[in-house]
């Protein structure tokens, strides 16, 4: 049974920087505007030796003025039934307000253990005026200050009381493929991810920019098992307006960093735009599997042909890296989506195989003798041997007497030969020429 701690309360109470604070993280973006956190966002935490889960979900409002409110309500209620212990946030400066009210019977309705954290407990002459939380009949109230950190070490005390010593589900996380679904802003990422799971895991409008965290949720279904996070939509510099958006795209450059394979998206009707091309070289850059998704495939008019022509035309604007695999699919209508998650599996295999130097050698040395590299100045460049680098993608040094002699057309060459031999389709290749 996993540990997992649900942050619920009304908007902008400080459950982004609590957050933040259960998990040593920033991976919560917190500023002071009502709204910011959308959808259910995951971290890990650990305290006198138990690991959990923390959930931050959006703030709980019942207007009905915002096309998020609505949305954001379905993830606190799943998020709600998802916890093993939930933290009720509330402000002692502003007390109990109609919201909260609405929240708290949300709560007693669940049945499940519930702290109420009042916070903006700041200094001493605050301490006190939470007393008023108890009408909630929920049980206890811990004064803190997610912003400074005091009381946090009380109710995290309080929390593990309701754990288990050993949550698997964390230690095991830590292990997954890291799958990420990117692209520009309204490509279909998070109906992706909701078609995937088969659940309303993120939420999905027709406005581009209503994904801002990072979202991350384990998969594990139909013999797959890895952690699959959906991003905000990568802009241009020039069109994120909104420092809340900057942060967004932030996290998902931060994101792309440390995934395994990037599931890059793009949107059938527009075609690869330059922003797109932009996020693909960002992934080939930081040597990321790649599998290409062409979204939004049901709504194009087509003939026999209209995929071929399609794909040629993509790989050619690729190019050079456009030994990738290309998938159409429609989020929607869920065409090819399973295909595309084992695509995304092959490409993670291709990115973490290790091939035995011996092999290696007996392949390579002999396309180079019979391809040898073109002699330069009269000097002729004898590469002796090969061997795959210990990195986390795959790299291969090429040991030779001149290695500053050997041209970037002669490393295009080894690179299609090795592909060519083994299977690293939808994978950067790096190549060194060391001394030997």
């Amino acid at each position: 049974m996993s540990n997992i701690v649900a942050i619920v309360g009304r908007p902008n109470v400080g459950k982004s920087t609590l957050f933040n604070r259960l998990t040593e993280s920033r991976d919560a973006i917190v500023k002071e505007v009502s709204g910011v956190t959308r959808d259910r966002l995951y971290g890990k935490g650990e305290w006198n030796g138990y690991q959990f889960s923390v959930i931050d979900t959006g703030g709980y409002a019942t207007t009905k003025e915002d096309i998020f409110e609505g949305e954001i309500r379905k993830q606190v209620q799943i998020a709600i039934e998802e916890a093993t212990v939930i933290v009720f946030m509330v402000d002692v400066m502003t007390g109990i307000g109609e919201m909260d009210q609405t929240v708290a019977q949300l709560l007693r309705k669940s049945k499940k253990p519930v702290l109420i954290a009042a916070n903006k407990v700041d200094n001493t002459d605050r301490v006190g005026l939470s007393s008023e939380f108890y009408a909630f009949g929920l049980g206890e109230v811990f004064d803190l200050s997610a912003a400074n950190g005091s009381g946090t070490g009380e109710i995290l005390d309080e929390l593990v009381k309701y754990f288990n010593k050993e949550d698997e589900s964390v230690r095991e996380e830590d292990s997954l493929p890291r799958i990420a679904i990117v692209g520009r802003p309204n490509v279909g990422k998070s109906s992706m991810v909701n078609a995937l799971t088969g659940q309303e895991r993120n939420i999905v409008t027709d406005i581009s920019g209503t994904t801002r965290d990072s979202i991350h949720t384990r998969y594990k279904a139909f013999g797959f098992d890895f952690l699959l996070i959906d991003t905000a939509g990568i802009r241009k510099k020039a069109k994120v307006t909104e420092d809340i958006e900057y942060y967004s795209v932030l996290r998902s450059v931060r994101t792309i960093e440390n995934a395994d394979v990037c599931m890059f998206m793009i949107d059938a009707a527009e075609g690869i735009q330059k922003q797109d091309l932009s996020i693909f070289y960002m992934c080939e850059k930081n040597s990321k599997g790649v599998v290409v998704l062409v979204n939004k495939w049901d709504l194009i008019e087509k003939d026999q042909n209209t995929m071929l022509k399609f794909e040629a035309n993509l790989r050619e604007q690729l190019a050079p890296f456009n030994d990738v695999p290309i998938i159409f699919t429609s989020a929607i209508e869920k065409q090819r989506i399973h295909k595309a998650l084992e695509t995304a599996m092959q490409v993670y295999e291709n990115r973490t195989r290790k091939i035995p130097t011996h092999e290696l050698n007996e392949v390579m040395l002999e396309v180079i003798a019979q391809t040898p590299p073109p002699a330069m100045k009269g000097k002729y460049i004898r590469i002796k041997f090969v061997q795959q680098l210990p990195t986390h993608s795959p790299s291969f040094a090429f040991f030779c007497n001149l290695p500053q002699y050997l041209t970037d057309a002669y490393k295009r060459f080894l690179e299609n030969r090795l592909r060519e031999r083994f299977n690293f389709e939808g994978v950067p290749i790096r190549i060194f020429f060391r001394k030997k």
